[in-house]
């Protein structure tokens, strides 16, 4: 049995790669003196990547996938409402709620995925 180090590295490195954009945000709201929104942003930061961790698939083989994306999902649709927040509205930024459709789209995995567990992939 292999011990799967590529998709290990895929779960983490994936996900933390697409909370990067809340890292820098985070930053440029501290170094503009925007403390709330700066540190609001950093603690979404650090909840994702605890979740990341903690809600890995080789931590429950047998859980299914879409269960284990809830959280880290969740930490996600937060942010951009964060963004959104720290920018002063929805309005603030240009675009208006249609735009948020754009979103959508990110939910495929949940389709995809549906029932599927770590486990389904390991050599019996």
């Amino acid at each position: 049995m292999t011990s799967r180090k590529g998709e290990k590295i895929g779960w983490t490195a994936g996900w933390l790669g697409g909370f990067l954009w809340v890292a820098a945000l985070s930053a440029i709201f501290l170094f503009q003196g925007k403390w709330m929104a700066g540190l609001t942003g950093i603690t979404l930061l650090c909840a994702a990547s605890v979740s990341i961790i903690f809600f890995a698939p080789w931590r429950y083989p047998s859980l299914p996938y879409w269960k284990l994306l809830i959280i880290p999902y969740g930490l996600f649709f937060a942010s951009v409402a964060w963004a959104v927040w720290a920018y002063g509205g929805i309005e603030a930024t240009g675009m208006d709620e249609w735009a948020l459709l754009w979103l959508v789209p990110l939910l495929i995995p949940f389709g995809t995925l549906s029932r599927r567990r770590w486990s389904d992939s390991d050599t019996r």
